[in-house]
């Protein structure tokens, strides 16, 4: 009787060895796909884009959180951004891409002041963005920030005249490293590092920053030609103002 015992336990070891190994298999396969799809893409993926490719059920961020950490020591890592996953050169690396990279132009003073209110305060009109700087922006800043693709045209503002309204685009996020629009620093981080006077007004606030895609209640959708016109606009040369130039991200 005991050696009829042994022998149905180690054929059940075996049973469970086997079944393991499968799973294991089967898990490589799917970390292997994930990381195929993740390469072959153009364009950060979400859970739901990975899991629209794979089998029904399959666990993808537990595969994703697995793959990160597989590819942290290596040149290359994977990273989330806006929700989104893609891989990029490890940070430390970085240096040996500068060699082959050319050299940019660096945006005028009014074009990050721009862009920062845009980031902060989106969605924003051009007069929204004049009030909160106090000057009057040029044409030129708004189209070299929309080349630069950091910058989008979200709607039209539910008001007369129905102005344009600018936000943040996912391309902004990657640039500067930012996995959410949240990540943006607060006033006390802002106060730390000088940009900000220590000394301002008890009733100063900033207000947290919100890059959500779905419109704003105010907020109407672009007519369908309008992206045709601001295509047209950016390859007039002759709209860029003086005081920005042809400055490049």
């Amino acid at each position: 009787m005991i050696e009829e015992a042994e022998k149905v336990s180690l054929q059940k070891k075996g049973e469970h060895d086997e079944f393991e190994a499968l799973a294991k298999e089967a898990r490589l396969q799917l970390k292997r796909m994930v990381e195929a799809l993740l390469f072959a893409s153009a364009e950060p993926l979400s859970v739901v884009d990975i899991a629209s490719r794979l089998p029904d059920r399959v666990d993808v961020p537990a595969i994703l959180a697995q793959l990160k950490k597989d590819y942290e020591p290596r040149g290359v890592n994977l990273i989330v951004v806006n929700d989104k996953w893609l891989f990029r050169t490890a940070k430390d690396l970085s240096f040996m891409m500068q060699a082959e990279a050319v050299e940019p132009r660096k945006l005028s003073r009014a074009a990050l002041e721009t862009l920062a209110i845009i980031a902060y305060h989106q969605p924003v009109t051009r007069a929204d963005i004049e009030q909160i700087r106090g000057v009057s922006v040029a044409r030129g800043t708004l189209d070299v920030l929309l080349q630069t693709e950091w910058v989008r045209v979200r709607g039209r503002r539910r008001v007369p005249g129905r102005p344009v309204t600018y936000g943040t685009s996912e391309k902004f996020l990657i640039h500067f490293d930012l996995s959410s629009i949240q990540d943006l620093p607060g006033l006390e981080e802002l106060k730390g590092t000088g940009m900000l006077d220590s000394a301002l007004p008890p009733a100063f606030s900033m207000p947290s920053p919100d890059d959500n895609e779905d419109l704003a209640e105010d907020e109407e959708p672009l007519e369908e030609n309008y992206e045709l016109e601001l295509v047209a606009l950016e390859e007039d040369g002759d709209d860029l103002d003086d005081d920005e130039g042809a400055a490049q991200p």
